[in-house]
């Protein structure tokens, strides 16, 4: 009974948070005395439904999760162009989490069915066809570390356990459960940083070593933030409110207000990626009602 009850509110969730109005901004950051400078800010969502989950292809070209006609596809916006198409045909369920992959072929995407079958798969550009990443895996939230490895939280019974899928010889290895949903690589190393839950229901972050499979504390997230990315190799930025904060590994140091927003008439910052060379900036929020 629990399980079920599990699964309806997972579905429930999904639901819910695909009617809230969040827009995907980007724009070009730059280090300032004492923080960032943000500027050519741009919303390249635009719409009044449920937008989120960027991710950068290229230095010029963003995915997302896209409200198309009350169903979540795969978006891909062109930042010089200023131009926003579908990236795959349309498919029977709502495309979430896209993300280039490894050998940069395709972008993968978990796929929630209106059965609620729910899967990591892999798209081809303009294509109606998918390939399933995972065979029988109900992946959530997931990053690639190479072409043959996967970084994985995955609906159990009760939680979200980190998983590392082994592509190749397909298999399966669970490392914790009540894990997070922000997972990525950390840039230039051989790590995965990974949020888990701990006794106050708080986010702690970890760097999973990925060739001892060792973990390690890193910090605290703030209360109630479960989003963050990697500025840099030893940075960690995130949102709040209208505002970015940053935490650097080196200093340890508390987290750092760096930029301010609100200006840009924004609210409720979450999900955050930045350009493969660190120039620009995408982020998920809400937009102050005029």
């Amino acid at each position: 009974m629990a399980r079920i009850i599990f699964w309806v509110l997972v579905l429930f969730s999904v639901a819910l948070s695909a009617q809230t109005n969040t827009e995907v901004y980007v724009s070009n950051i730059e280090s300032a005395y004492g923080g960032l400078d943000v500027f050519n800010f741009q919303n390249i969502s635009n719409d009044t439904g449920y937008d989120s989950q960027p991710s950068f292809l290229s230095n010029d070209e963003v995915v997302f999760a896209g409200n198309n006609s009350s169903q979540t596809d795969i978006a891909q916006y062109n930042i010089s162009k200023k131009t926003k198409f579908w990236y795959n045909a349309p498919t029977k369920g709502g495309e979430y989490s896209p993300q280039l992959s490894p050998n940069h072929t395709g972008v993968s995407a978990v796929r929630l069915d209106p059965d609620g079958l729910q899967r990591l798969y892999m798209y081809e550009e303009n294509s109606t066809s998918s390939i399933e990443v995972i065979e029988d895996l109900r992946v959530a939230y997931y990053t690639f570390y190479n072409e043959d490895t996967i970084v994985a939280s995955v609906l159990s019974d009760s939680s979200l356990d980190l998983v590392i899928s082994d592509l190749k010889n397909k298999k399966t290895d669970t490392i914790l459960t009540n894990s997070g949903r922000s997972i990525h690589k950390v840039p230039n190393s051989n790590s995965i940083s990974y949020t888990a839950i701990n006794k106050e229901k708080n986010q702690e972050l970890y760097l999973l070593d990925m060739d001892s499979r060792e973990s390690f504390f890193v910090c605290q997230l703030p209360i109630g933030i479960q989003d963050y990315t990697w500025l840099n190799d030893s940075q960690i930025i995130i949102g709040s409110g209208s505002k970015l904060f940053l935490y650097d590994t080196f200093l340890n140091e508390d987290w750092k207000e760096v930029a301010d927003l609100s200006d840009y008439r924004i609210k409720d910052i979450t999900r955050l990626a930045i350009s493969p060379d660190g120039k620009k900036i995408a982020l998920v929020a809400e937009p102050l009602s005029q």
